[in-house]
C-alpha cells in the first residue's frame, strides 16, 4: 500500500512537471527583455505613441470648435439661413469661402443634429443635440494640447508584441494603419508590456523618412515632431496648417498692402487703406504711408502656444507694434489677429515706395504755390510759399510778394535760407519724411511741419 501511495505521487509529479513544460512551450519564457524596446502601458512614450496615432479632429474647428473628434460626413450646417451640406474635405473648402465672405459681418451657423462623430481613439458617438456637442467639446483642451501629434507619421504595416508581467509573449499584433494601432493601445490591461518589432519607420510632413531602432529614438522624434509645426487646434474657423518656414518665406515674398484693418471690433480700414508693410530677410521691417513716408522697425516669427505668431515692434507706431497671431496664409492674404484687433496683408509685389530724393522733392515743390501748416492741418500764416527756380517767394493773401529767401535741396533734406519776415523762424534743414504730390511733411528735430499745395 506504501509503495503504491509512493508511486502514485511519483506519477502526479512526473505529469505536473510535464504540464509546466507544455505550457511553458506555448508561452516562451524571456528570461530578460531589452528594456530599451518594451515599453510599459504608462511610460511617456507609450503617451507620444498614442498622440502620433489618434484620429485628429482639428481638420473640421470651422464647423465643431474642437479638435479631439471630428464629424463624419455627410451632415448640413445653416449659415445666415443657407444650407450646406458637408460631404467632404472640399465641402469644407466651400464653407470656409463662405464664411470669408462674410467676414466682418455678422453671422450664425447652426448643425442638423443627430450627427456622429469619430472620437480621439476612433470610437463613434451619436450626438442629438448643440447641448450633448458641448459635453464633447469640454473634453479637448485648446492651445495643442489635444491628443493627436501631426507633423510625423508612422509607416505601415508595424508588428507590435505584447507581455504578462513574467515577461511572457501574449499577442503578436500586426497592424496596417493608425485607426487599427490605436485602438489596440485601447485595449492594453495595466500589466502589459509592449514591444515594437524594430527597426520602425516614421515619416515627417515634408516626406522625409527616417528609420528607429529603439524607444529612445522614437520618443526623441516624437518630441520634436510635436513641436514643429502648427496644429490647427484652436477654435478659430479659418485657422489653417503651416510651420513657422513657411510663414517666414511668405512675408519676405513680396511686400503686403492693408486691405482690413479692425481695431476694438470697429473697421479702421478707410484709413489704413494705402499703407503697405515690406518684410526683410535680415528681421527689418518698413511701414509705408499713403504718401510714401517709411517707419522702420523689427520682425520675427515664432510658435508660441502651438501657434505660428510674427512680432512687429515699431517704436513710432503703436498699432502694427503687437505680438499677432497668424491664422491663415493663402491665396495671396495673411490674417493675422491679437484680442479685438486684426489685419489682413494683401501681397503686392508691383508696390514701389515712394522715394523722397532730390529730383522728387525738387519737382513737386515747383509746381504751384505750398501753404505751412501742423500735423492737425491749421496753417501757422496765412500766407503762400512759392519754390520757384529763381529763390523762393512768400505771397500774402492778396498775392503780393512780402518776403524772399532761397532753398535748395540734398538728397532728402529741404533747406531754407535767407528769409526775414513772418517765416524766419523757419531757416534751416528739414528732412522731408513724406513728398506726396499734393501733400509733403518735414521734420527738423521735434518740429513736424505740414505742407500743402495751393494752386489757385
Amino acid at each position: 500500500m506504501k509503495k503504491c501511495f509512493k508511486f502514485s505521487l511519483v506519477a502526479f509529479l512526473l505529469a505536473l512537471l510535464m504540464a509546466l513544460t507544455a505550457c511553458q512551450d506555448e508561452e516562451p519564457f524571456e528570461e530578460s527583455i531589452d528594456a530599451e524596446k518594451t515599453l510599459t502601458v504608462d511610460s511617456a512614450t507609450l503617451e507620444l505613441l498614442k498622440e502620433a496615432v489618434s484620429n485628429d479632429g482639428s481638420y473640421d474647428n470651422i464647423v465643431d470648435g474642437a479638435s479631439c473628434f471630428d464629424i463624419q460626413f455627410p451632415y448640413t450646417v445653416v449659415v445666415n439661413n443657407e444650407r450646406l451640406t458637408i460631404d467632404s474635405m472640399e465641402g469644407l473648402q466651400v464653407l470656409e469661402e463662405f464664411l470669408d465672405a462674410l467676414e466682418g459681418f455678422n453671422s450664425t451657423m447652426v448643425i442638423v443634429f443627430p450627427v456622429t462623430v469619430t472620437m480621439a481613439d476612433y470610437t463613434e458617438v451619436t450626438v442629438g443635440s448643440r447641448a450633448d456637442l458641448e459635453k464633447l467639446v469640454t473634453q479637448c483642451v485648446e492651445g495643442g494640447a489635444d491628443a493627436d501629434i501631426e507633423c510625423v507619421d508612422l509607416v505601415y504595416p508595424a508588428t507590435v508584441f505584447t507581455y504578462n508581467p513574467d515577461f511572457q509573449q501574449t499577442a503578436s499584433v500586426t497592424v496596417a494603419h493608425d485607426a487599427e494601432l490605436r485602438r489596440f493601445f485601447a485595449g492594453l490591461e495595466d500589466t502589459d508590456l509592449v514591444s515594437f518589432d524594430y527597426p520602425v519607420t516614421l515619416i515627417y510632413l515634408n516626406g522625409t523618412e527616417v528609420v528607429v531602432n529603439s524607444n529612445t529614438e522614437i520618443s526623441s522624434i516624437l518630441e520634436q515632431a510635436k513641436k514643429a509645426c502648427d496644429e490647427d487646434d484652436d477654435n478659430d474657423y479659418n485657422d489653417d496648417d503651416f510651420t513657422k518656414p513657411q510663414l517666414d518665406n511668405v512675408l519676405i515674398d513680396c511686400p503686403w498692402n492693408l486691405i482690413q484693418v479692425q481695431t476694438k471690433a470697429e473697421n479702421q480700414s478707410e484709413q489704413y487703406n494705402s499703407y503697405a508693410l515690406s518684410f526683410m530677410e535680415d528681421g527689418k521691417v518698413t511701414a509705408y504711408d499713403k504718401y510714401g513716408y517709411g517707419i522702420d522697425g523689427d520682425w520675427s516669427t515664432f510658435v508660441e502656444e502651438y501657434r505660428v505668431v510674427v512680432k512687429i515692434n515699431f517704436e513710432a507706431n503703436d498699432y502694427f507694434t503687437n505680438t499677432w497671431k497668424v491664422y491663415e496664409i493663402k491665396e495671396g492674404k495673411i490674417k493675422m489677429f491679437v484680442e479685438d484687433d486684426s489685419m489682413v496683408l494683401e501681397k503686392n509685389c508691383d508696390y514701389q515706395p515712394e522715394i523722397c530724393n532730390k529730383e522728387t522733392i525738387v519737382e513737386r515743390l515747383g509746381v504751384c504755390n505750398w501753404r505751412l501748416a501742423d500735423e492737425k492741418g491749421e496753417f501757422f500764416e496765412e500766407q503762400n510759399v512759392k519754390f520757384a527756380e529763381q529763390g523762393l517767394l512768400v505771397y500774402d493773401p492778396n498775392g503780393e510778394v512780402v518776403d524772399e529767401g532761397s532753398w535748395d535741396v540734398t538728397e532728402n533734406v529741404l533747406i531754407l535760407k535767407g528769409l526775414t519776415g513772418n517765416l524766419e523762424s523757419y531757416i534751416g534743414e528739414w528732412q522731408v519724411l513724406q513728398c506726396g504730390q499734393e501733400y509733403m511733411k518735414i521734420k527738423r528735430k521735434e518740429e513736424i511741419v505740414a505742407l500743402s499745395k495751393v494752386c489757385n
